[in-house]
């Protein structure tokens, strides 16, 4: 404890931390201001160490297996944001550098995705039972970020505002072929069809998604006009009017940003063009976190700005268009967390405890790297030619405003 104790003095610089150890002695870190007050207790003497060896999934980890516990009046909230608001010294504390440098070193390792590994991925996180996820996601079940043009909007208001925005920016026209690529439990695909007419296919590597997408399609009368297929991104064949992929490029892996813009292009007609929606990072890249990569989304990889477009530049695809929507994935997930912690005695009945607290350590960390931790969500056209694309954004403003008036 002693030496981890001398990390969290000079982490800890907002807020406060109380830590009573195994053995009963006391410690507190941080001087109450700018932050919220925190009081945890370390059930055995092995935590320090584990933390200190790896401060993040350490501590999630320990928490996970009870022997990181919250003394009352304390919560899980808490203590992540009390992490959040001293995010960057403690990114800068030693053992995180010696972590971070070790998963930069090993990031092509962890994330060779080849089809085969993809999909296993894939599965390791989506292919739980779809009860779970429709326990705290909105009616259509989408898995990413909504869109908020009014702040108190409900999560259901607002991811119906995310499908608008996007079915808006890509322009559909009646019979238009489209692809999706990660069509998760087809909300898109079947709100792009029934919107906009247009001929959807969806694609995703989880079984159980495909089987739930196609029975949404059949429920809406349109499985004449929404497929579902099970595959990777890069197996799929023809062309397409319009291409959209809502969190996924996530998914591929640095080493493969290249092939995903690739891909696209490829499965794109000359005049088409794509929207690509994933979550990226402000800054210089960074390793992926330690925890997110073991538990929850392996192989996965925030890019950097600067990493998007070195490869779509090096594909010779025109970005006709980039919106950065900041905060707002911070104000779905704040939805989905509340609605976690509405329901968290079903949560461990369905799926166990230790599974219960692995996922409140994930959806309390990332809805706070979205508001202290440089991460936004980015939506970007590409195309092939200069043209494909309006040249002002006024046709997105006219085209949700149809959507909207025809109950869209």
């Amino acid at each position: 404890m002693r030496i981890l104790a001398s990390v969290l003095r000079r982490v800890f610089v907002r807020g406060e931390l109380t830590i009573f150890d195994h053995d009963g002695s006391c410690h507190v870190f941080g001087n109450g201001e700018g932050g919220p007050r925190v009081a945890i207790r370390f059930q055995d003497r092995s935590v320090a160490r584990t933390i200190l060896l790896n401060p993040e999934s350490g501590a999630a980890e320990a928490y996970m297996d009870g022997r990181l516990t919250l003394e009352p009046g304390s919560t899980i909230h808490d203590l992540i944001r009390l992490h959040s608001v001293n995010r960057n010294a403690f990114d800068h504390s030693t053992p995180m550098a010696l972590v971070n440098g070790f998963n930069w070193l090993t990031r092509s390792l962890s994330q060779a995705n080849s089809v085969h590994r993809a999909a296993r991925n894939a599965k390791e996180h989506y292919d739980h039972p779809p009860e779970f996820y429709a326990m705290w996601l909105d009616r259509e079940m989408n898995y990413s970020c909504a869109y908020f043009p009014k702040r108190n909007m409900s999560l259901e208001g607002a991811q119906l505002a995310k499908m608008r925005h996007i079915a808006a920016k890509l322009d559909i026209e009646p019979g238009m072929k489209v692809l999706e690529i990660g069509s998760g439990w087809g909300g898109l695909a079947v709100y792009l069809a029934e919107a906009t007419g247009a001929q959807v296919t969806g694609i995703s590597p989880v079984p159980h998604q495909i089987e739930r997408a196609r029975q949404r399609a059949a429920d809406h009368g349109l499985s004449d006009r929404v497929t579902f297929v099970q595959t990777d991104y890069r197996e799929l064949e023809g062309q397409f009017d319009r291409i959209v992929s809502v969190g996924m490029m996530e998914h591929v892996g640095q080493p493969y940003f290249r092939e995903y813009f690739r891909t696209i292009g490829e499965r794109l007609t000359p005049d088409g063009y794509a929207l690509v929606h994933a979550i990226g990072y402000s800054g210089s890249p960074e390793p992926s976190s330690s925890f997110i990569t073991k538990y929850i989304f392996p192989g996965g990889y925030i890019p950097s700005m600067s990493e998007v477009f070195e490869a779509t530049q090096r594909e010779g695809l025109w970005v006709a268009d980039c919106e950065l929507l900041r905060h707002h994935y911070g104000w779905t997930i704040r939805h989905w967390r509340e609605r976690f912690e509405a329901r968290r005695d079903e949560v461990v009945e369905m799926m166990g405890e230790r599974f219960t607290r692995m996922w409140e350590v994930y959806l309390n960390a990332v809805e706070q790297t979205f508001y202290t931790g440089g991460h936004m969500v980015f939506q970007i056209l590409v195309s092939h030619a200069a043209d494909a694309v309006a040249f002002t954004r006024d046709y997105i403003t006219e085209r949700e405003s149809s959507l909207r008036a025809a109950n869209h």
